[in-house]
């Protein structure tokens, strides 16, 4: 049983982290000292035993992919000091690594710390975590984001974005408060990750005992193994669901247009539009015979267009249903509306790009809106329809939303055309 693994552990001499240089010295060289030595080894060997008594007990959710590599990965974090996790969002890496760590005996002689991109996540997945191990959030399970944190160092996990690792390494070069390092989410390449990263590397040529366990939810993890000098990597399946695509015109926009009146058009036509499509998604669930509580997820650029379509949503979308707003500064309590389903009938959740990889929404049926402005991140529909006019593409209407139910006005593959060439490095020149 997976649960009882750490308990077979012999931890009779093992020690805290934070106490091992102090030991070194005690038992050594000019400051030894028999006796000081004995007192502190015996008060961090307690400290450890209590840690292992305290534990939760651990029941993985046998419904994500991930579980089914438990053993596997628990063996290779005991063997490897570093291991690469590629998995699709969906696996269930982000909540149950911390887990299969904790059964792999981790988390014992210091925390296992877990980064995550943003507040929104560590929060919502610390809590997540502890309903999972049957524990109020502060006691094992505990996050730490800027303004705002709950636990101590006495937890046995802590989330925390990574801004606030990085800003622990000034006060604790060599981290001893941890044990375990989870980087979750490294295929985003932030500045901070990168920056972490680089710092572990060194790192683990003076932690030895340090463990270091790097996720991505991207296939290109070879250059993670390769930077890591060939770090072991698991490849986690994610959950595939039938997808149907349809497509719908916002407005009769053409290129040939002016660019600010087509854009006026688009962010009038555009919360029209989103009810219609709202209301037709509704009734293809009735007539198919979906569940009540199956729920729609709509990706939005910003707090301010997701307030809009809320209120536009509130005022003249389907009655008897919940709208509710998901972004990274939203409070606890109400982020834990959108994890916590009351039964109130079918939601609508209108999410910024928190949900597409760092969050997984439950109960969702209908999945993945894009609004045009976030087709590609940084280009509005207007910069877009510029440079469809600078290429030359003629095609029929001009503003996308991109659904694995709905694709607005372009067809997926000129779309995917398109992006790609907005990404193209070889492109110079301002648009």
């Amino acid at each position: 049983d997976n649960a009882s693994v750490p308990n077979q552990l012999n931890v009779d001499q093992w020690v805290m982290v934070r106490d091992r240089h102090r030991l070194n010295r005690l038992k050594k060289g000019k400051d030894a000292h028999p006796e000081k030595f004995q007192e502190l080894f015996e008060k961090s060997n307690h400290q450890v035993k209590k840690r292992l008594a305290s534990l939760p007990t651990i029941k993985l959710n046998q419904d994500l992919p991930v579980t089914q590599y438990a053993d596997k990965l628990i063996e290779a974090i005991q063997k490897h000091q570093i291991i690469i996790v590629a998995g699709e969002t969906g696996s269930g890496k982000t909540t149950q690594l911390p887990q299969i760590a904790m059964l792999a005996g981790r988390g014992l002689t210091g925390m296992i710390g877990h980064t995550q991109p943003r507040r929104l996540a560590a929060r919502s997945v610390s809590q997540r975590i502890a309903e999972e191990v049957g524990e109020k959030l502060g006691e094992s399970i505990s996050f730490k984001v800027r303004f705002n944190e709950q636990g101590s160092n006495d937890s046995i996990v802590r989330l925390m974005t990574d801004g606030i690792l990085l800003a622990e390494l000034s006060n604790d070069r060599y981290l001893n408060k941890y044990d375990t390092i989870i980087i979750d989410e490294a295929h985003e390449r932030s500045l901070n990750i990168d920056f972490i990263m680089g710092y572990l590397k060194q790192l683990v040529k003076k932690r030895p005992d340090l463990k270091i366990i790097i996720t991505s939810a991207t296939l290109d993890v070879n250059r993670f193994s390769e930077y890591f000098n060939g770090a072991p990597i698991f490849e986690v399946e994610g959950r595939s669901f039938p997808v149907e695509l349809r497509y719908r015109p916002i407005s009769e926009m053409t290129i040939g247009g002016s660019d600010d009146d087509d854009f006026d058009d688009f962010e009038e036509n555009l919360p029209r539009a989103v009810v219609q499509a709202v209301e037709e998604c509704f009734k293809d669930a009735e007539s198919k015979g979906h569940p009540e509580h199956a729920d729609i997820l709509i990706f939005s650029s910003t707090e301010q267009e997701i307030r809009e379509l809320q209120e536009t949503l509130q005022k003249f979308g389907p009655k008897h249903t919940q709208i509710l707003p998901l972004y990274a500064r939203l409070a606890l309590a109400e982020q834990q509306k959108i994890f916590n389903p009351s039964g109130g009938g079918r939601r609508i959740i209108i999410a910024t790009n928190v949900a597409e990889t760092a969050l997984t929404v439950p109960n969702i049926l209908v999945l993945r809106v894009f609004l045009a402005i976030t087709i590609v991140h940084g280009y509005s529909v207007y910069r877009l329809k510029r440079f469809l006019k600078l290429l030359q593409i003629s095609v029929k209407g001009d503003v996308v939303v991109l659904h694995q139910v709905f694709a607005f006005a372009y067809t997926v593959k000129m779309i995917f055309k398109v992006v790609q060439i907005l990404l193209n490095p070889k492109l110079n020149g301002p648009i």
